[in-house]
């Protein structure tokens, strides 16, 4: 039996790296139908073997009969996308949806009670292959095709079922928005090693390399994260005089991570709801 084709609604930054993803691999085996209204990327689009660029999606034909249609749009252009789209509601489709803060029942009431809808929360290191998906799939949504979203995720790094909709606030929050912070971490330690005596263009490139490199070493180890922090730690040393401040339960990184993780899981409520 032949491969479903896919339907991808948006090809921006995110949906561009997902389509890269499912190319390199066997994911796009049934071929995939692009709707991206940019022409200026509509040309190299569909040089892409296997892919099929639409402008828009009342130009999908009716009897495409997608396995999984692709939401990559963003939120706010959200309502609009799915207008043309309610059609292709069926058993055999499910809808995967990437744009934040749009819930299942968000999508259940703009395509129906019967739609098969998965909504996930991926980050931007996706577009390096280097990505973390969470996602959680509403009752309508049998076992093939939450493990054919599972594989389209997968493809641009990891992927992680929620047991609970209610967690993706703090996914978004810890997951989707984390990046921010490691960037941010980043420049704080490059403005740190200047004000340490450090010339500034030193000094970032010191603090890039290390955060890139111990993030890549705790992807590779067994050991936790914990672990991995006590074995640069020599007792006594220099490392353990910084992590006396940073490790202080008053003042020190963990109640300030406690707070923006909270602050941005109320921020992803307040915008769901």
């Amino acid at each position: 039996m032949s491969a479903s084709p896919l339907l991808l609604i948006g090809c921006g930054k995110m949906g561009g790296a997902m389509l890269s993803g499912w190319l390199a691999g066997s994911e796009a085996a049934g071929g995939v139908h692009v709707v991206e209204p940019h022409s200026a990327s509509m040309g190299d689009l569909a040089s892409r073997k296997g892919v099929t660029v639409h402008a828009s999606a009342d130009t999908v034909p009716d009897g495409l009969a997608p396995g999984t249609v692709v939401l990559a749009v963003k939120p706010q252009s959200m309502d609009e996308a799915l207008v043309p789209l309610k059609r292709f509601v069926a058993p055999g489709t499910c809808f995967l949806s990437i744009a934040a803060g749009k819930t299942i029942g968000y999508f259940e009431k703009h395509l129906g009670s019967s739609a098969a809808v998965v909504r996930a929360m991926p980050n931007t290191p996706a577009a390096v292959g280097r990505g973390i998906t969470a996602y959680v799939a509403n009752a309508n949504v049998n076992g093939g095709q939450k493990a054919q979203a599972h594989r389209l995720l997968e493809a641009v790094g990891e992927a992680m079922e929620a047991d609970s909709e209610d967690w993706i606030d703090a996914v978004t929050a810890l997951s989707g928005g984390g990046p921010a912070y490691v960037f941010l971490l980043i420049e704080a330690l490059a403005a740190a090693g200047v004000k340490a005596g450090l010339p500034e263009e030193f000094a970032m490139r010191l603090a890039r390399a290390t955060v890139s490199g111990s993030g890549e070493l705790a992807r590779q180890s067994s050991e936790p994260a914990s672990q991995l922090r006590i074995n640069v730690t020599s007792p006594g040393g220099t490392t353990a005089e910084a992590l006396k401040v940073l490790m202080d339960p008053a003042a020190g990184i963990q109640p300030i991570f406690d707070r923006a993780i909270a602050a941005a899981t109320a921020r992803s409520k307040e915008l769901a709801g």
